[in-house]
């Protein structure tokens, strides 16, 4: 959601681009969802072993094979090619250098490094949206905000898992249930609060500096949690 709501402040979209994810765990397996489900195509995975690269996109289909060799078999993605033999692997390598316009990394911290963003910026990728925890080190970052890409840090676009564990508490203490689509639509709001809050504190001559807003906005938001506490 917020590498799509970043897309739409250029009049963008995510659907119809080329998005390359890395990971395979919980992380990167619902940013391969969720960036179908909004017309995009995915054609990468990885795991420590390497990537896959599927030209033809991970559809649902192939998704939901992932999930039970990751989730339930503990497989390597390895495996995907054997299923999708028109599929490749690359061992020992990250997708970075996949041509893409999307790049999400949800894999580990420090995975893409500084060579990896001049490939990606190279190859024209346009948007960045972190979903692991500091995937890209700081080299990486200085040549996304040096390009004026759009670049989300983690603390930012990865905030939707925190948000989720948040909706969870309220349905418990409530005593209540939300169905999916319930709690996914106040996902979407939040993150889109959050990316309105980026844009206010980042924005300068036109091009919105996201790791600038991020951070004052968290700042923003502990200093009034604090003074609504009492303390000054």
């Amino acid at each position: 959601y917020f590498a799509q709501n970043m897309l739409e402040t250029r009049g963008n979209s995510i659907a119809g681009k080329t998005v390359t994810v890395s990971g395979s765990g919980n992380v990167a397996q619902y940013a391969v969802e969720k960036a179908t489900q909004l017309g995009a195509k995915v054609v990468t995975m990885s795991d420590s072993d390497g990537y896959i690269y599927d030209e033809a996109g991970i559809d649902e289909e192939k998704l939901a094979f992932v999930l039970d060799l990751k989730n339930v078999k503990r497989g390597r993605i390895i495996e995907y090619v054997k299923k999708y033999p028109k599929a490749k692997f690359f061992k020992d390598e990250t997708p970075w250098h996949v041509k893409c316009d999307v790049a999400l990394p949800c894999a580990t911290q420090n995975e893409l490094n500084g060579d990896d963003a001049k490939v990606l910026l190279k190859n024209g990728c346009i948007c960045v949206s972190e979903g692991a925890n500091m995937p890209s080190t700081s080299e990486a970052v200085h040549a996304f905000l040096k390009a004026r890409i759009l670049y989300a840090p983690g603390k930012a676009s990865n905030a939707g898992g925190v948000a989720t564990s948040g909706l969870e508490m309220s349905q418990n203490s409530l005593r209540i249930s939300w169905t999916r689509d319930e709690v996914d639509e106040r996902l979407k709001k939040i993150m889109k609060d959050i990316h309105d809050s980026c844009i206010k504190h980042g924005k300068d001559d036109g091009f919105v500096d996201y790791v600038r807003g991020a951070n004052i906005a968290g700042f923003v938001k502990v200093a009034d949690a604090m003074l609504a506490q009492g303390v000054v």
